[in-house]
């Protein structure tokens, strides 16, 4: 089964352009074929972004697998701190980039990383709709290597379905964290989150 957290260029392109209201603004994003969730903001992003934004939580944002950017860029409309985005797939960050132009948004830094292999420094918070059908060794490996790039008392927030092994992601953050909450359920979405222990307390 293809997915969408790979290089592949092959699929052939067909761009079309949706209009979304979240967080009581309005964006506009250009999605293509090969990408996640074409033409409409998914369920599980938008639940991710409505928890994550209730939270309050400031400084510095990773999203990794971002896809067209529906997740950061949403959350860089409703913060100052800077938010950076990461994806494997270049058609993706050609959109992501694009689409933080056509929403007029500077605050982001947008790049190429298999997971984490290209990211240099810590966030205060890591977000992910991780890739599903990419398997779950790249799901744990994202919530695994995500604590290595998270200041103390950082956190990791996740969105992830029930029958899509929402109980197993949450038994791998406790693994490495120490700790797992179940912050958020709806239509069968699960939003998980680990805080960092400050290393000096642990």
């Amino acid at each position: 089964m293809k997915h969408y957290f790979t290089n592949d260029q092959d699929t052939k392109s067909n761009e079309s352009e949706f209009k979304v209201t979240i967080l009581d603004k309005n964006f506009k994003f250009i999605t293509d074929n090969g990408i996640f969730s074409k033409g409409e903001l998914d369920e599980a992003s938008r639940l991710l972004i409505e928890t994550f934004n209730k939270l309050q939580l400031t400084g510095t944002l990773l999203d990794v697998g971002c896809g067209y950017g529906a997740i950061g860029l949403t959350l860089a409309a409703n913060r100052a701190d800077e938010v950076h985005m990461t994806d494997i797939n270049l058609r993706a960050l050609s959109l992501t980039k694009r689409n933080a132009i056509l929403n007029n948004l500077n605050n982001v830094t947008i790049y190429e990383s298999f997971c984490y292999d290209k990211v240099t420094q810590r966030f205060a918070h890591i977000l992910s709709n991780p890739p599903i059908r990419a398997g779950k060794k790249i799901v744990h490996q994202i919530i695994t290597e995500s604590i290595n790039h998270l200041t103390d008392a950082g956190t990791l927030t996740i969105v992830i379905g029930k029958q899509h092994g929402a109980a197993s992601a949450a038994k791998k953050m406790t693994e490495i964290f120490g700790n797992a909450k179940r912050i958020e359920r709806k239509k069968g979405f699960w939003i998980l989150q680990s805080v960092k222990v400050d290393e000096k307390e642990a």
